[in-house]
């Protein structure tokens, strides 16, 4: 049977654990390369096992992505070495503190933006033209909803996501008339640490694992997928368009 991304090279960072490792991992079952970017090397090493377990490839990149000028040599070698990229999935991010407004600590505002709007910013910068080189190119970035629902005590997070929104609907927008096509996914509560942190209390088997959740990214990457601009929420009935 023919895959659906055979061929096609695929970056998600935050690709060690949780979703981004399920995405990756998802991607590779349908024969994409797979560029993972991580700050972790042990669990990098055991997605490689895993991506090659599904008959596929990954190229493994440990870096930390606030590490911007790292993220514009990874554009370079990427298009040193295959001429474009076919799929972006920006996933990386972190959760910050949940406290008031007034509490937050100037330094964890500025890192979890850093990682959750401003590195995608770079990623943006520097991947757009291997993705304009590709036939159908692909970037999907991961939101959530409290961008829109605006809840007690998730400030950080919540601002960075709904800048996030922003910033992509933008950039779709000005791909309007290209192949590239970008759209945000929303995950919803999924069982992965990060969630556990937000939710201590929660039974975790009570929600979809990561590996469910990550399965709906892929067919936002596939060459028949040409929405653009758009909002996806995760269902158990597939995918649901938001906005």
């Amino acid at each position: 049977m023919q895959k659906s991304l055979e061929g096609k090279i695929a970056l998600v960072t935050g690709a060690s654990r949780g979703l981004g490792r399920a995405a990756s991992l998802a991607l590779a079952k349908q024969g994409a390369h797979v560029i993972a970017v991580a700050r972790t090397q042990g669990g990098l090493e055991e997605l490689d096992d895993e991506v090659k377990a599904a008959g596929s490839t990954a190229t493994l990149v440990p870096m930390d992505v606030k590490d911007y000028p790292a993220i514009d040599r990874l554009g370079a070698a990427i298009f040193e070495r295959w001429k474009k990229l076919d799929i972006l999935v920006g996933n990386a991010g972190i959760l910050g503190k949940l406290t008031p407004v007034p509490h937050i600590e100037p330094k964890l505002f500025d890192d979890v933006m850093a990682v959750n709007v401003t590195a995608n910013y770079r990623l943006i910068r520097s991947m757009d033209p291997l993705l304009r080189l590709a036939p159908h190119g692909r970037a999907v970035f991961v939101t959530s909803g409290v961008g829109l629902s605006t809840p007690a005590y998730w400030g950080a997070y919540t601002v960075s996501k709904a800048a996030l929104d922003g910033m992509v609907k933008t950039y779709a927008a000005e791909m309007a008339t290209t192949n590239l096509r970008t759209n945000l996914f929303s995950p919803g509560a999924t069982r992965t640490r990060m969630r556990s942190l937000a939710m201590p209390g929660e039974d975790p088997m009570s929600l979809p694992s990561a590996d469910d959740v990550a399965a709906q990214i892929v067919p936002m990457c596939e060459d028949s997928f040409t929405d653009n601009g758009a909002t996806y929420k995760y269902a158990q009935t597939g995918l649901f368009k938001l906005v």
